[in-house]
């Protein structure tokens, strides 16, 4: 089973940017991360036009598209539920670190993402799996630790002492 933290807060915090950054200084210092990203919308990774589109329009359940320097399976979920958390998990190769953006109300360790210049709830104290603050700005009186969102060094090593990846 792979290791997860959580990057989680709520709408423009600037939970993608700090994952972004974190997957590139974790990967840098040697660690194999995975992602998995959560939407609350419809997406798709293939386009109209597109011979895997076609495949799924036609009613393919899943659509494998492979190359030599990448692949993917596209499955359509036709009124299927929404897989959980830890199915998707149960999907993904084996790797140093998932991190994990969104599912906030998951039971994994997370980093909660701030932006103080919005007035959103917070997560950390109410939440136990939150683990540690990234935030914009300074967080007084946190029941964690607190980073600044853009101290990706110090962050990634509380990651990697916290995840005992080292």
């Amino acid at each position: 089973m792979n290791k997860v933290i959580g990057v989680a807060g709520f709408k423009n915090a600037g939970k993608t940017t700090l994952v972004e950054k974190l997957v590139s200084e974790l990967t840098r210092r040697g660690h194999r991360v995975s992602t998995v990203k959560h939407a609350h919308h419809s997406f798709d990774i293939d386009h109209e036009g597109r011979d895997s589109f076609r495949h799924r329009k036609a009613g393919a359940g899943e659509v494998a598209v492979v190359s030599r320097h990448r692949w993917a399976i596209i499955h359509e979920s036709r009124g299927e539920e929404e897989p959980s958390l830890a199915e998707i998990l149960a999907k993904l190769a084996p790797c140093d670190l998932v991190i994990v953006e969104g599912y906030k109300r998951d039971a994994h360790d997370k980093i909660e993402v701030r932006n103080t210049e919005l007035a959103h709830p917070d997560l950390a104290g109410d939440d136990p799996t939150v683990v540690a603050i990234a935030a914009n700005g300074v967080i007084a009186g946190a029941p964690v630790p607190v980073f600044d969102r853009d101290d990706v060094t110090a962050l990634a090593g509380f990651i990697e002492t916290h995840m005992r990846l080292t």
